[in-house]
């Protein structure tokens, strides 16, 4: 393929959804002279995970960076609104403290209980809640097979939509060039990324090149050849309302991966299918509602039975096959100057602004300043050393 060279930037980062925008804005907010190219080939974002997400933040992990970067997104995503407004565009986070409540059967108690003390020991406020006290908070809930719940009332959901669209636009007005195109190949040198290839024909040189492709970044990495155990699980979002009344809800979750909350007169949520075939599918099965997620509400609230389902759409986790939890920082051992931020399993939307943050302060400084992520580089899959989170994903 004959290439052209476009200009050379200090950055490129391939993929234009929450994460890569989110990193091309702190990089620029740290330094304005920076040149950042941002290579997004779908400026409408119609499969872009993030507009498909369920805009759920909490900080109920059992991993120290995990809850560092919850704490640390959480405060970013409520002040949203007031610092990233850009362009004559006012951001619209639309931030709902909302809670989430964990919930566990009695095997499982002692486990939720540590973690939740692991939580409150780390700047978290999470209260444990006894069957009998969530009946008496939440009437309208099953709790006869339950032992211990764990609440984040602090925790939430927004817009994702809000928030991708309020980091891109940001991005731009500081300097931020995003190219409409797709990487297709990369150019090495011994220990060095030189440049991206575009499927245009186009070369692109930086410095530094990074990951942010969400679940395509299986695929971009492979350009480098790099074995990313990144895969594309699909999975299906429901809107739906109780046929009778009932009290609002916080952000449910139990060990099943059922996982809903209230969202306007009705309730958003699923049930993820960890056994769905990987692969960019975005079919929707209308059965799926009726035959697993309809079931699975009802039990935990049986006013539920007779829940109309409105309307579900499908998304895609860039499912870390590994360990679940994201693939952050440089591919020092072979090209130093190809950075990651991918691989959050569900999480890249609450994390972006903690991950943007990271990826800047590891590119301009060489280091992590604000939350030390080093537990999450590269190094561990190559070592074979999985570092999971434990309990509810």
């Amino acid at each position: 393929m004959h290439t052209t060279e476009l200009s050379r930037f200090d950055v490129a980062v391939i993929g234009g959804g929450i994460v890569g925008s989110s990193v091309a804005y702190h990089l620029l907010e740290d330094n304005p002279q920076l040149s950042v190219a941002v290579i997004e080939p779908d400026s409408s974002y119609e499969f872009a995970s993030t507009p498909r997400a369920s805009g759920g933040c909490r900080v109920q992990f059992t991993c120290p960076e995990n809850i560092a970067m919850s704490l640390y997104s959480i405060e970013f995503i409520k002040k949203f609104d007031a610092v990233m407004s850009a362009g004559g565009h006012v951001a619209q986070a639309a931030w709902v403290e909302g809670g989430y409540l964990f919930l566990v059967a009695p095997e499982h108690t002692a486990a939720l209980e540590k973690n939740a003390r692991f939580q409150q020991e780390h700047g978290c406020v999470v209260e444990l809640l006894e069957p009998a006290e969530l009946k008496s908070r939440f009437p309208s809930m099953n709790v006869s097979d339950l032992g211990l719940g764990a609440l984040s009332p602090q925790d939430g959901w927004c817009d994702p939509n809000g928030l991708l669209w309020g980091f891109r636009r940001k991005a731009v007005e500081l300097g931020a060039k995003y190219i409409r195109a797709r990487v297709v190949a990369a150019n090495l040198e011994r220990f060095k990324v030189k440049s991206i290839v575009l499927d245009d024909g186009r070369a692109l040189r930086a410095d530094a090149f990074v990951n942010a492709a969400g679940a395509w970044a299986g695929e971009v990495a492979s350009y480098f050849g790099m074995p990313l155990p990144i895969k594309p699980l699909p999975r299906l979002e429901h809107y739906f309302t109780a046929s009778s009344p009932m009290e609002k809800i916080p952000y449910i979750k139990e060990l099943s991966r059922l996982a809903f909350r209230s969202e306007g007169q009705g309730f958003s949520g699923g049930l993820v299918n960890e056994q769905a075939l990987r692969g960019f599918n975005f079919e929707i099965d209308h059965g799926y509602f009726e035959r697993v997620v309809r079931p699975a509400v009802a039990h935990r609230f049986p006013v539920l039975e007779a829940a109309r389902c409105h309307r579900s759409w499908s998304g895609l986790y860039e499912q870390n096959e590994f360990d679940g939890n994201p693939v952050i920082g440089s591919w020092n051992d072979s090209l130093p100057n190809l950075y990651t931020v991918t691989g959050f399993s569900g999480h890249g939307m609450m994390h972006a602004p903690a991950a943007g943050r990271a990826m800047a302060e590891l590119i301009l400084q060489g280091a992590y300043q604000t939350i030390d992520l080093r537990k999450f580089g590269y190094q561990r899959i190559t070592a074979l050393l999985p570092y999971s989170e434990l309990g509810i994903v």
